[in-house]
């Protein structure tokens, strides 16, 4: 017996120590990918600063950049765990505490649309997939915009990532750099017009990362954040096949949807969706009612 328990004792701390060293490895990969850097010469997009372009840009931030970073760009939490770390969304204004006082138009286009820093470190949990799509115009818009806003004094602290976060980066659990899936010298797309069709509701679609959670094909998928519910399909072989133009702007604006579900808001983002005009809901829910016909012509 004493033979057995020596031989349990010596499989338990072979395993023990197995697991310490895929731990640490793990850490170390994690920290790795944090700390990379990703050596980009973004080509120049035009910044104007009258009237229109403002007007413009502040709907684009306001539908797309105030749910993380405030509604005055001043920052937040955004998200704290006491096992993973913490990763704020940086203040975005000139005001103390400001992260991006100091970035030229080329910093903001690294940031927005291929997700690093100026010194080419990924950023963390900043939608660049999705931001990648947006048009030079519209970009030109969100920076112009950004560098006009009023200054808030606000430090929302800095990123740290504790032990097990940085395993689970290293693991590909939690993936919040969008950096490593983009592809930085891929040909710009086309920009389409903005009116109400199908094909600039898919430009909307790409830009608010739909795409994340709801699968490539929009048929369903496993959002990357701990502890989201599977997302639902989006074509018309879904619940939206029986919805309108109506029941899917007024879902978006008040998280209830037709057959009496109310969307959780810490998963689906519908309040900041909900900002959009009702020609850009309109020209977005085309686009989810013309999968499967696109679908059927391939």
């Amino acid at each position: 017996m004493k033979r057995v328990l020596k031989w349990i004792g010596i499989g338990l701390g072979g395993l023990l120590g197995l697991l310490v060293v895929v731990v640490v490895v793990l850490a170390l990969l994690g920290g790795r990918k944090l700390n990379q850097v990703v050596a980009i010469e973004p080509e120049p997009v035009a910044v104007e600063v009258d009237t229109a372009v403002l007007e413009r840009g502040q709907y684009l931030v306001t539908v797309s950049c105030t749910g993380c970073h405030g509604d005055d760009l001043g920052g937040t939490a955004f998200f704290e765990d006491p096992v993973l770390g913490n990763i704020p969304a940086p203040n975005l204004t000139s005001g103390q505490g400001g992260a991006v006082a100091a970035y030229s138009e080329a910093d903001f286009v690294r940031a927005i649309r291929h997700g690093v820093d100026p010194d080419g470190k990924p950023l963390m949990i900043m939608p660049a997939s999705a931001f990648w799509h947006y048009s030079d115009d519209d970009l030109g818009a969100i920076i112009a915009y950004v560098q006009s806003a009023p200054p808030v004094d606000n430090n929302p602290g800095d990123k740290e990532l504790g032990l097990m976060g940085r395993v689970l980066v290293g693991a590909g659990v939690l993936d919040v750099l969008a950096a490593e899936h983009i592809d930085h010298t891929a040909a710009r797309p086309a920009a389409p017009t903005q009116q109400v069709d199908a094909a600039y509701g898919e430009y909307l679609v790409n830009v608010s990362d739909c795409r994340n959670c709801h699968g490539a094909a929009l048929t369903g998928g496993q959002p990357p954040e701990p502890g989201a519910p599977p997302a639902p399909s989006l074509t018309t072989e879904s619940a939206l096949a029986t919805w309108t133009a109506e029941d899917f702007i007024a879902t978006l604006r008040t998280g209830n949807t037709p057959d009496g579900r109310f969307l959780n808001p810490a998963f689906m983002p519908w309040q900041e969706y909900g900002r959009m005009t009702d020609d850009d809901l309109t020209a977005l829910f085309i686009y989810l009612q013309s999968l499967s016909v696109l679908e059927a012509e391939e």
